[in-house]
């Protein structure tokens, strides 16, 4: 009687020991069931982050490849097109100092052959000339044209005598100009004075 006293009054029975094990096991089993889902999600969230910043490593890596190819690329095409300017320019100025030289070329035949019109027109002429003047005018003129030469010798020997070094090395160069076009100038200074012993000539005989 005593027993079922205190069973009645504090002491659990073994039926509500077991349901107490098995509430306890129930809640522990919970409890531990919410602490691996917390830990799973952190496990998660952490997978998460490294492949986030994988994915960011992988796509700046993408970007910085990307842009080093356009800056190469663009490179690569400046140099092409400085290259193809210098080439251009260079095959300008070839042409240019071509069509130069040719002007150039053209201008001298032009010029050799009005210099070859002139000797060869002034050669008719004192031939001309020369065939219509009687001999005596002829001789005369030969004379004359001695005389000439003879004054004007004196005349530049008497203007070296007197004349600075300076001014002789000008002279000099003037002279061998003249003497370039020698044969032109004198064939016309013979035609000049062939011309004027014929009017002379011809003044007399009125």
């Amino acid at each position: 009687m005593n027993d079922e006293s205190e069973n009645k009054l504090g002491s659990p029975t073994p039926e509500e020991l077991r349901q107490q094990v098995e509430r306890t096991r129930d809640e522990l089993g919970q409890t531990v069931e919410a602490l691996a889902g917390k830990a799973d999600v952190k496990a998660q969230a952490k997978e998460k982050t490294a492949a986030a910043k994988k994915q960011a490593a992988e796509k700046t890596a993408e970007l910085k490849e990307q842009a080093a190819e356009k800056t190469a690329a663009a490179k690569e095409q400046a140099a092409e097109k400085a290259t193809a300017v210098k080439e251009q320019a260079a095959e300008k100025s070839a042409e240019l100092k071509e069509q130069a030289a040719e002007k150039t070329a053209a201008v001298k035949e032009q010029a050799a052959a009005a210099t070859a019109q002139i000797r060869e027109k002034t050669a008719q002429a004192a031939q001309a000339v020369k065939d219509k003047t009687p001999e005596p005018l002829q001789e005369k003129t030969a004379q004359a044209a001695t005389q000439v030469r003879e004054s004007a010798a004196r005349a530049g020997q008497f203007a070296v005598d007197r004349t600075p070094d300076p001014l002789l090395e000008k002279a000099d160069r003037v002279a061998k100009a003249a003497r370039a076009n020698r044969t032109p100038l004198l064939a016309g200074g013979a035609v000049l004075v062939a011309f004027l012993l014929i009017r002379r000539g011809r003044g007399r005989n009125k």
